[in-house]
Parts: C-alpha cells; structure tokens; sequence
C-alpha cells in the first residue's frame, strides 16, 4: 500500500492556500487528506488560517491600516470575523512583500477568501458526498497557548466542530495534529477525545526553548510519545543525514513503527527541495521506498500520486 497524501494547505503549490478553491483541487487531484490550520478571531470564531498573522496572505494592511501591533503583525485574534471575511487571500510573502513562491498563483481575487473551520468541514463533505469518494482531513491546533494567554482556549470548541461535522471515533478520517505536546496530552487525556493524534515536530534549529525536538525522536522520546498519539509528522530533514553529497537514512521512521507510530513527514514541495537531493522523484522514492514513511504532507498532492504510481507499480512488477 502506498502511502498516504496529505494536501498540505490545499493544492497549494498551485492555488492560495487555505482557500476553499485551493481544498477543492487537491480533492480533484485526489489527496487522501485535506489540511486545516485553525486559529481564533476577536469574536471566538475559528477560521482555517496557516498562522496567527494576517499580513503575509491578505490585503489587511491595505484594507486596516493601523491595526497592526507593535512588532508590526496583523494578527487574527484582533479582528472580528466580518472584517475578516472582508480581506482577499494572496499567495504567501515575504516581510518585505516579495513572494516566498516566485513561481505559484500571482493573483489575488474574490474566489480567495477566509472561511471557518465549521465551513470548511462541511464544503469537503459536500465534495465528498457529490463524487462519492471519501476524504479524511488533517486538522491542526495552531498554537493553543499563545491563544489561551489571548483569552480564549481553542481546544475544546475545535473538538465540538469536528464532532458536530461527524468526527467522533478513532475510525473516523481524521488526524488533528499539533506541535505543542502538553495539548496532546491535554486532548487524549483530559478532554477524552478519541481521534487519532500526529505530534508534530519541528526543525531543532527553530524550536521553542520549552521543547527540546532531538529528544522526542530518540526511541526513549517516541516510546513516551506513543502512549498519548497515533503518529509523528516530522520536519523532512531529520529523517536523514548528508554527508559528501550521500544522503543517509536516520532511525527514526525504524523506531516510530517499532512503538507503533505512523509517520508522516512535511513538506515535499517541488520549488524547494531539500539538501541532498537533485529532483522531486528522487525525494519522493527515496521517503516512499527506502524509508517506509507512511504518508507525507505535500503542496503538490498531484505530483506525488503520479510518482507513488510510477514507484509502487514498478515495484509490484519486480
């Protein structure tokens, strides 16, 4: 069996991402998962954004200006949903205003708007139900403190939307994913959910002070993990070491399955490769075959069907 697809913000190598058009293509394109980031408004509603800013994918600035903070940011806690819905979604950019992705979508328009997880949930339903094909989505609580300490706590309203969509079981199509472990022990231990849970885990060189990443991906960190979660959506370079221009395995995807562990590795996208390899295809077999990942998060959900064909087809045949 192939691994999962996880269309990483939507098709987003090719539309805005987060936006309903960009969620409806990678359905199109056939991702087995959709993803939703999810942060709080002024008014307590939840909207599927990628961060707690606004300014990097909406014309807020123009459309608000003044209604930064200090540092400069528009954030989304500062803004109540109908003026959010107000704003235009833009490809990412940039502090300086010049796109993170020269070559995506230039354009910005009516079609890309923010939306509510509530709407979202319900638009991928209808998708599914019309097709008749089933598709799982790949909720994330974006960061949970940060929100509390805003004067909201996102968690347990994050759940009853899901629920109210019809996420209930351990079975259902679902990973809800967060980076924060305390969150995950808080949701699987506290609010009793059952939906199947991914820890995500960053670059050791970002990471926050708090969390210490290279020790949950030794076999001690992992074993602690796998009584809380379901699986681990690692940064792709800590799944492999370089050295003279020879790209190694690490152990961590061998010692993620031996606790029980899915993996599900982020983000392969074909306008930044990563250290290590020439090409897209290369990336791709080398996580799919030789590592045995489990799923991966992807911007572009049709390329990587199209090589998954070419990968698992030759090796049936052999």
């Amino acid at each position: 069996m192939r691994p999962v697809v996880i269309a990483h913000r939507g098709a987003s190598g090719y539309l805005p991402e987060h936006t309903l058009p960009a969620k409806a293509l990678a359905y199109a394109m056939g991702a087995d998962y959709l993803e939703q980031d999810v942060v709080a408004t002024r008014d307590d509603q939840l909207v599927v954004l990628h961060d707690i800013h606004l300014d990097r994918v909406t014309d807020v600035a123009r459309r608000f200006p003044g209604r930064g903070r200090k540092d400069g940011r528009y954030y989304v806690r500062d803004f109540d949903m109908d003026e959010i819905r107000s704003l235009k979604v833009h490809e990412r950019t940039n502090a300086d205003g010049s796109r993170v992705y020269p070559g995506r979508f230039d354009s910005a328009g009516e079609p890309f708007r923010v939306h509510t997880f509530a709407e979202e949930l319900e638009f991928i339903n209808d998708l599914a139900a019309a097709s008749g094909r089933p598709v799982g989505v790949y909720p994330e609580i974006k960061a949970p403190e940060w929100h509390r300490n805003e004067g909201v706590d996102v968690t347990p309203q994050f759940l009853e939307i899901l629920e109210h969509a019809g996420y209930r079981s351990h079975d259902d199509p679902v990973y809800v994913q967060c980076f924060d472990p305390r969150e995950l022990v808080r949701i699987r231990k506290t609010l009793g959910s059952p939906l199947k849970l991914v820890q995500l885990i960053g670059d050791p060189r970002d990471s926050d002070p708090r969390l210490d990443w290279n020790t949950l991906l030794t076999r001690p960190g992992l074993d602690q993990l796998a009584g809380v979660v379901d699986g681990i959506g690692p940064w792709i370079q800590s799944l492999y070491t370089v050295q003279g221009g020879r790209v190694t395995p690490a152990p961590v995807v061998e010692e993620a399955h031996a606790v029980g562990l899915a993996v599900h590795p982020y983000t392969f996208r074909l306008d930044e490769l990563p250290p290590g390899f020439a090409s897209f295809e290369d990336l791709v077999r080398f996580c799919a075959r030789d590592l045995a990942i489990d799923g991966l998060f992807t911007d572009f959900p049709d390329q990587v069907i199209e090589l998954f064909r070419r990968i698992f087809s030759a090796g049936a045949s052999n």
